[in-house]
């Protein structure tokens, strides 16, 4: 992938709305990547500190409504901030995405990109 791949990934993440998230997947599906999941994940893994408070990351979990990121501090930095977006996780750390999820932009709107 190119970085004017990873480009496509930030604005496809900018347009997911506060209190809302989307997969992995579907970030990917939007770009026109049915299986570029995994693509996603590399490009907001190589978000370097300037570019992370213009790319709400943190509203990106996987498709069973959890935080994909390993580790202590990644992941309670990634629920603190969605939180404080008011979802809410269960007691499993689920998130319910009949709520939380968004269903995405209008297609094309890659098409601008």
């Amino acid at each position: 992938m190119t970085q004017s791949d990873f480009e496509r990934v930030y604005k496809a993440v900018r347009l997911i709305p506060p209190g809302k998230v989307a997969s992995y997947g579907q970030v990917a599906r939007w770009l026109g990547w049915p299986r570029g999941a995994r693509t996603v994940g590399w490009a907001l893994r190589a978000l370097r500190d300037s570019d992370v408070i213009d790319v709400p990351w943190y509203r990106v979990i996987n498709a069973q409504g959890r935080i994909s990121l390993v580790g202590d501090e990644g992941p309670r930095i990634q629920q603190k901030l969605l939180e404080a977006e008011g979802v809410v996780f269960d007691d499993t750390g689920r998130i319910d995405l009949k709520i939380y999820g968004w269903s995405g932009p209008v297609v094309p709107w890659w098409e601008e990109i």
